[in-house]
């Protein structure tokens, strides 16, 4: 009954691989031929398999062109370990772009992100300057090993500011922001959130929440999320979220 839902909600596209890049041990940035009109904060559930794994793997814009979208993702299991050998010109089957995306905003706007929770905010970035130059766009990006992608991240916003091994939430003033976003680890998030709260910021926050997903359109209930609002289903009425919503006790 699932998978009946799922083909007639959202299509899934076979498309070909441009290029699939290792980064680092464990991060790679894969281009794959498709029209789209993703924006920021949104993702894909993608799939390289028959049969096993069981479920596709939900990975989030990196970037898109209209005609080409990009994935940062970092093998963490079987069906990422999958991906990190695919080559250019093979098929790999797309199904979205789904979910919510970031709210476009003007101002002084902090993107925070954590490991692979930098994902999304590369298009986020070219997105916000693009369509308000006159916005301060500020990166800070947490890595647990090495950092990478830097120079990337540095030609599209105003600021980027880098902490290998630490607490990225440590660098970030939240009074200087009119609104902040953030991917990563929930105790990254957590814990910008009660340090916003702690500021008088904590309506500013916006974040993109990591559960585990199933059929990426709402048809299960693997990914649920406690809010402010009720049980609510990361996939459809997420990743984005106002953090007061999820963060509040």
């Amino acid at each position: 009954m699932i998978s009946q839902i799922v083909s007639q909600t959202v299509s899934k596209t076979v498309s070909k691989i441009i290029s699939n890049e290792r980064l680092s041990r464990d991060f790679y940035r894969m281009r794959v031929e498709c029209p789209n009109d993703a924006r920021m904060g949104q993702f894909y559930m993608l799939r390289a398999w028959a049969r096993y794994p069981v479920l596709s793997r939900p990975i989030s814009v990196f970037d898109s062109d209209g005609g080409t979208v990009s994935f940062l993702y970092k093998v963490i299991g079987k069906g990422t370990e999958i991906f990190s050998g695919l080559k250019a010109k093979e098929d790999i089957t797309l199904q979205g772009p789904l979910g919510s995306a970031f709210p476009e905003v003007t101002g002084k706007i902090a993107l925070v992100g954590g490991g692979v929770g930098i994902a999304p905010f590369y298009l986020a970035a070219r997105q916000l300057k693009s369509a308000h130059p006159e916005c301060r766009v500020d990166l800070y990006l947490g890595f647990s090993d090495g950092a990478i992608l830097t120079d990337d991240y540095q030609e599209k916003a105003d600021k980027v500011t880098v902490n290998v091994g630490g607490f990225i939430t440590d660098e970030i003033d939240p009074a200087g922001y009119d609104h902040i976003f953030a991917c990563g680890p929930e105790v990254m998030m957590r814990a910008l959130y009660s340090k916003c709260r702690e500021a008088g910021a904590a309506g500013k926050v916006y974040v993109s929440m990591e559960n585990r997903m199933a059929c990426g359109v709402g048809a299960c209930l693997v990914c649920s999320c406690r809010t402010a609002g009720g049980n609510k289903k990361v996939c459809k009425d997420g990743p984005v979220f106002k953090g007061e919503a999820v963060f509040e006790e």
